[in-house]
């Protein structure tokens, strides 16, 4: 197609409302030429509406596209770091139980003198479950000398036996082992999203567990002789 040939097609398109950017792929010429050959042109108010409701479907598009690209890279790295992780830990040994459970009750455990016994605290009610499965199976400790204590907000006091139940179901304990639930009095500016799933804060607590606190703290102090520099 010859120059002025490319000119009229221009003209053309771009008189039907067509933006510059479309007519400049479309025949394969620089948008400043198409810009020079059609700046006489004036569209009319729908013609600019039309181009201007196209360009925000396309970049709607664009960022939908995007961001699921985002994602989905997002997905492929979780998944590779999942099977790396399997690959690095494979089976847990009582051994290292053991190291992570120190190393848990390091973070998350009582260790000052104003408590009175193996006090561990958390909301994640997988930490909790592994560590209780450490005190029965690496520490040997009866299940009926585990008791539980659960603080939450009062505003979940009418669900409070729903959170019991979980717990209960989770942990494997009886009525018994339970200790009275403390409110947190605490007002909130708003209703979060995970309201119906929150089951609030965990004490773990051991029965009569003043000695098993001091065998916490002498593993704490082990893992950190051997760790720490001097």
């Amino acid at each position: 197609m010859s120059k002025y040939e490319l000119k009229v097609k221009a003209r053309v398109m771009r008189k039907e409302g067509i933006p510059i950017n479309e007519i400049k792929n479309r025949l394969g010429i620089s948008k400043s030429t198409v810009s020079f050959w059609c700046g006489d042109i004036v569209l009319t108010e729908a013609q600019y509406k039309k181009i201007k409701k196209e360009h925000i479907l396309k970049t709607q598009k664009g960022r939908f596209i995007g961001a699921q690209m985002n994602k989905n890279k997002r997905l492929d790295a979780i998944k590779l770091a999942d099977i790396w992780g399997r690959k690095m830990i494979k089976k847990i040994s009582k051994r290292e139980l053991l190291l992570i459970a120190t190393a848990l009750y390091w973070s998350e455990g009582s260790k000052s003198a104003s408590t009175s016994g193996f006090i561990f605290v958390n909301s994640d009610p997988e930490m909790i479950l592994l560590m209780k499965l450490f005190l029965q199976n690496v520490l040997n400790i009866p299940l009926e000398d585990i008791v539980c204590s659960i603080q939450i907000n009062r505003i979940h006091k009418k669900r409070i036996n729903k959170v019991l139940n979980f717990w209960k179901k989770l942990l494997h304990l009886r009525n018994s082992q339970f200790r009275k639930p403390y409110y947190v009095n605490t007002k909130l500016s708003k209703v979060y999203d995970n309201y119906e799933n929150y089951y609030g804060i965990c004490r773990l607590v051991v029965r009569r567990g003043m000695n098993l606190k001091y065998r916490m703290l002498g593993l704490i102090k082990a893992a950190k002789d051997d760790i720490l520099p001097v």
